[in-house]
């Protein structure tokens, strides 16, 4: 199921947000990308409509997923 990020507490997505880029350990290349610059890239990526927030009911997990694949 499919969560709104505008239904999420600011300091609760904030989070979510932060263990998401924790967990990915997103590779940029070359280019040094700041732990604060990487949570807003997700964050602009959730209010673009790009990334989405999906709960899982079976297993109770909250994750973010780009929109594309979950299509796939």
């Amino acid at each position: 199921m499919m969560v709104p990020w505008q239904s999420i507490p600011d300091e609760t997505l904030t989070g979510l947000i932060e263990h998401f880029v924790l967990r990915e350990g997103t590779d940029y290349g070359e280019q040094e990308v700041s732990f604060a610059q990487k949570v807003e890239d997700v964050r602009q990526q959730l209010q673009s409509g790009e990334a989405v927030i999906v709960y899982s009911e079976l297993h109770e997990t909250v994750d973010i997923r780009r929109k594309a694949a979950l299509r796939s």
